[in-house]
């Protein structure tokens, strides 16, 4: 049986819950509209292409069959009522540009960024963390002064340019193009352990360049919090009695400092997404951001308004998980 405490967390998870679903929902509805407001769609341009190549319509018979399937011909809230309801039984729809099934295109994508994303945010927090106390608790020091230059500089450096950078300085210092997720020759081939050990060799790149203006942007806000806890009269008074600065610091006002952070995590996450995105791009890895880039600019309803919702769910998912572990951590947070 749960105790009061317990309940009350079960209860705000629930609660936290049912508020995501309407979000949830007038996300996909706005992005569906957002990505169909542009004159025509895919299947025009495609008729368009097809009626100049071949001059008739006899090769028209797929698009047509991808019209009347989808409900293409249909107003636009009973096409979105068709698809939304498809993608709750996991039937996202077919993508007219690569003319196969979505969920055939998008799941190992999505792992990818997934990996990049939580790999970024693992980086960022356990870099960004001990050195925001480190600065603060060596205030005005050399040592703090360069961290605090660094910092400025990580805030500053858009992440596809540190991406260009490493790649030109990797290519010219140590011949290694650092392209892709994985070398040439386990590209399309099957797992192995070879092929696994080949990943991870590829991962850290884009998992350093996408955390680096976090981890920037996180040392500074850690600083400035713990400064702030470090004022107060409670530590002060735990210093009075004799406790030793490590225990101070750590024990009693890190603990205080740190929940902003926590509170971030959640915040984090559409940052860490569009930077990923950005990077993947340019260092040409297989995730979600170029695919997605690509369906919007060819207006591919289905792989597009597919794309856009899951990461939706996501970030709903991320913000919620951040709320649970605030309240987990600070004791004096009240789920009423």
């Amino acid at each position: 049986m749960l105790d009061r405490g317990g309940k009350k967390i079960v209860t705000y998870i629930i609660r936290r819950c049912l508020l995501a679903l309407p979000t949830l929902i007038a996300i996909s509805i706005i992005s569906f509209i957002i990505i169909q407001l542009p004159q025509g769609d895919y299947l025009d341009r495609e008729i368009q292409r097809l009626e100049e190549e071949f001059g008739d319509s006899s090769s028209l018979a797929h698009v047509e069959e991808l019209r009347e399937r989808y409900g293409l011909n249909e107003p636009l809230w009973k096409r979105y009522l068709i698809w939304i309801g498809g993608f709750v039984r996991g039937n996202f729809g077919e993508s007219f540009e690569y003319k196969r099934e979505v969920h055939e295109l998008i799941w190992d994508r999505i792992a990818f960024t997934l990996i990049i994303s939580i790999g970024s945010l693992i980086f960022t927090y356990v870099v960004a963390i001990p050195l925001g106390i480190y600065s603060a608790t060596h205030q005005y020091k050399w040592s703090d002064h360069f961290l605090t230059f660094l910092s400025f500089v990580g805030m500053s450096l858009p992440s596809f340019l540190v991406a260009l950078s490493l790649m030109v300085f990797a290519f010219d210092i140590f011949g290694v193009p650092l392209f892709g997720l994985f070398s040439s020759y386990y590209e399309g081939a099957p797992w192995t352990w070879g092929k696994l050990t080949d990943l991870f060799k590829h991962l850290w790149i884009p998992v350093i360049v996408v955390g680096v203006n976090g981890t920037a942007s996180l040392m500074r806000i850690m600083r400035g919090n713990l400064l702030d806890v470090l004022g107060q009269p409670f530590v002060q008074t735990a210093r009075a009695k004799g406790l030793k600065e490590v225990i101070v610091v750590g024990k009693h006002a890190v603990r205080i400092a740190i929940n902003p952070l926590i509170s971030i995590l959640g915040m984090s996450l559409p940052g860490i997404l569009s930077g990923s995105a950005i990077v993947s791009i340019v260092l040409g890895l297989p995730t979600v951001g170029p695919i997605l880039l690509q369906s919007l600019l060819n207006e591919d309803i289905y792989l597009a308004g597919t794309l856009i919702t899951l990461l939706s769910l996501l970030l709903v998912i991320g913000n919620l998980l951040a709320d649970i572990a605030l309240a987990w951590v600070d004791p004096r947070i009240r789920y009423e």
